[in-house]
């Protein structure tokens, strides 16, 4: 069983940044491929990102050039590096394990003046 935690969100004005970390509870290298989704008020989840086990990294046409995908393998956590935010960024954000059907709690993201 793998058990992902998000942290990082907060409120941010545009144009501003923010780093959230998903740490799991194993080796990210035998847990890969992991991904970033998030969700909006009234919205559906959404796919954010996806980094795999070759470091291939993937990311959805709204963050590409603006979100990158890491890793730390010594501290078993993927990050998701956000700049140039939006107000349409807003939302919580979650990390995921699909190939263990597994999903953080989510972190929230505001952004806002």
């Amino acid at each position: 069983q793998v058990h992902l935690v998000e942290s990082g969100g907060g409120l941010v004005q545009p144009g501003g940044s923010l780093r959230l970390s998903c740490a799991a509870s194993g080796s990210i290298a035998s847990i890969y491929p992991m991904g970033w989704y998030r969700q909006a008020p009234g919205k559906q989840r959404e796919w954010v990102a996806t980094i795999t086990g070759g470091g291939y990294r993937n990311y959805a046409d709204s963050v590409k050039g603006r979100f990158t995908l890491s890793e730390d393998n010594t501290r078993n956590t993927v990050y998701l590096q956000m700049n140039s935010l939006k107000p349409e960024d807003t939302a919580v954000y979650y990390c995921n394990a699909p190939s263990y059907y597994a999903w953080g709690q989510g972190t929230q993201v505001t952004v806002s003046s």
